[in-house]
């Protein structure tokens, strides 16, 4: 039985992952902040570890409560949102919510679980977007936003580099009917995630190295940088 983490899974794309892992007999351990992101969790079967990855001392344990674990497929979902455009500056506090989860929360996340995946020989995702492609932005909407997912590409890109026997990419899901997505998206998060598993549990069988440091869109197509 293979064994995937999910890494920010109490709700949205980061839960579908979790209930169709599950639901397809993958062994899913997943993480949440809150008591009922962690219940809605086991409510799936799925073994739920308290982490927070905007604060420090939360993510520093992460390790532990993985202590002896092989695992096949490790997704960084996490994020969080700033709706402002180019010509607001962001505040201290919302520039730092957003950084720390969607930047921070993996730099310090990603090396704990390097080892288990090298056992493996496995693949480390990060749910990235469209929106920190620098080559395809022609809007300043979500600045924050794009700014912190163009630095979660380059984790990708700086992790890869120093781990050579595992698969690390950045892959964007869609526009996707989740909080941070909105009604008005078209993809739901059945759809987003039903493609996501096809393209990761493809890389999974393939190890093609061309996939190693990629930016892929969910349903497997290379993304410009």
């Amino acid at each position: 039985m293979p064994t995937v983490l999910l890494i920010g899974a109490s709700r949205g794309i980061g839960f579908e992952l979790a209930r169709q892992y599950t639901a397809h007999g993958w062994r899913v351990i997943a993480t949440a902040r809150s008591d009922e992101g962690l219940a809605r969790l086991k409510a799936l079967d799925a073994q739920a570890l308290r982490v927070d990855v905007a604060n420090p001392a939360s993510n520093s344990g992460l390790a532990w409560q993985l202590d002896g674990e092989k695992i096949d497929l490790a997704i960084y979902v996490a994020g969080a949102m700033d709706r402002n455009g180019a010509s607001t500056p962001p505040t201290r506090d919302s520039f730092d919510a957003v950084m720390h989860a969607n930047v921070m929360g993996a730099m310090q996340v990603i090396p704990q679980i390097v080892p288990m995946v090298q056992e493996t020989q496995g693949v480390i995702a990060c749910i990235s977007s469209i929106m920190g492609s620098m080559q395809e932005t022609t809007s300043s909407n979500a600045a924050l936003y794009r700014v912190s997912k163009a630095a979660l590409n380059m984790v990708v890109r700086c992790t890869q580099a120093e781990q050579p026997d595992v698969t690390v990419l950045a892959i964007h899901p869609g526009w996707v009917q989740t909080d941070m997505g909105g009604a008005a998206a078209p993809l739901t998060p059945e759809q987003s995630v039903s493609s996501l598993r096809h393209t990761l549990n493809h890389i999974l069988e393939q190890r093609d190295p061309i996939h190693r440091g990629a930016f892929l869109n969910h349903d497997g197509q290379s993304l410009p940088w």
